[in-house]
């Protein structure tokens, strides 16, 4: 029988990113609050570095970049990256993911999280022919290989309104190629996979983590098409850790069962719409939330002999 010990959750290597705080590389998304703001909210917390959030947010010179996160006690966790690699040529999508990889390696970053999305303006993912798909799972290899020159780990993320986003989406994917992972407990769940499910059954598989929780009930009124994702957002979609139906509990326990010891990053989608509201309210207390949920309710489990 394997044995455990209660450790604090500052023991896990814990991490910020923009989004919780509304800003998104989706076109529209809403308010997109001040880096500022945002930076200094994340060190009051505790937080001791962060994702890079939409490329252009934050400056992309590394050296600039890396003061700017000196000024509030952060370093550079990665960066999310939206790329298109179905189409025949992969000579955009190459050049975009090796500017970013070029400013998150200086930067001091470990991780670049690729989603695959259906063209740059994020528009409806439509299903891909064989030939498609082929391409997909070819530069998919080619753009890992290219992260992997530059230092970096690179994690596919599985997100609502991308050509991974269904449960049949992702086993199709798991089989067909041996990238890496960012298990998204969120856009696991709302895509109709099970998250604890993942994190048990493909634990080796899993490099990066975003940590978010999800209205299971209104998951489903947006995969039924009742909702947009920013709808779905705006009508509670996501939650702080804890106060969703995502069984964070649990695949925290799985991760740490399969010994994960790299970061979770602090993801609560949020959008903001109207005026900014004051500092100190909004959303740092649902990131706030979360961070007490993993403190009283799932600190990290460590195996003792």
């Amino acid at each position: 029988m394997t044995l455990y010990q209660r450790s604090p959750a500052a023991a896990r290597r814990l991490a910020g990113a923009p989004i919780s705080w509304g800003v998104c590389e989706v076109p529209g998304w809403g308010r997109q609050l001040p880096s500022a703001r945002v930076l200094a909210e994340m060190s009051s917390l505790g937080l001791t570095a962060t994702e890079l959030g939409p490329v252009g947010y934050l400056p992309l010179e590394p050296p600039v970049l890396r003061a700017r996160l000196a000024e509030h006690g952060l370093g550079l966790v990665g960066g999310f990256v939206p790329l298109v690699l179905h189409e025949p040529s992969l000579d955009s999508a190459r050049r975009r993911a090796e500017d970013v990889a070029a400013t998150l390696a200086a930067a001091g970053a470990d991780v670049f999280v690729g989603a695959l999305v259906m063209d740059a303006d994020w528009a409806a993912p439509a299903p891909l022919d064989r030939g498609g798909f082929a391409r997909l799972v070819e530069h998919l290899a080619a753009i890992e290989a290219l992260v992997r020159d530059y230092g970096l780990t690179f994690a596919l993320h599985p997100h609502a309104g991308t050509l991974v986003e269904t449960a049949a989406d992702v086993e199709r994917l798991l089989a067909a190629c041996d990238v890496g992972w960012c298990l998204d407990t969120g856009h696991l769940l709302i895509g109709g996979s099970d998250p604890a499910a993942f994190a048990r059954d493909h634990g080796d598989r899993i490099v990066h983590v975003h940590l978010k929780d999800v209205d299971a009930g209104v998951a489903a009124r947006y995969r039924a098409g009742e909702l947009t994702l920013m709808g779905a957002t705006q009508a509670g979609l996501f939650r702080p850790l804890g106060q969703g139906d995502a069984g964070i509990a649990e695949v925290l326990a799985s991760l740490d069962d399969h010994g994960y010891e790299r970061w979770l990053v602090l993801e609560q989608d949020t959008a903001l719409t109207g005026e900014e509201p004051p500092v100190g309210t909004g959303p740092v207390l649902d990131v706030r939330a979360s961070i007490e949920f993993l403190t009283d309710t799932a600190p990290r489990r460590e195996r003792v002999a």
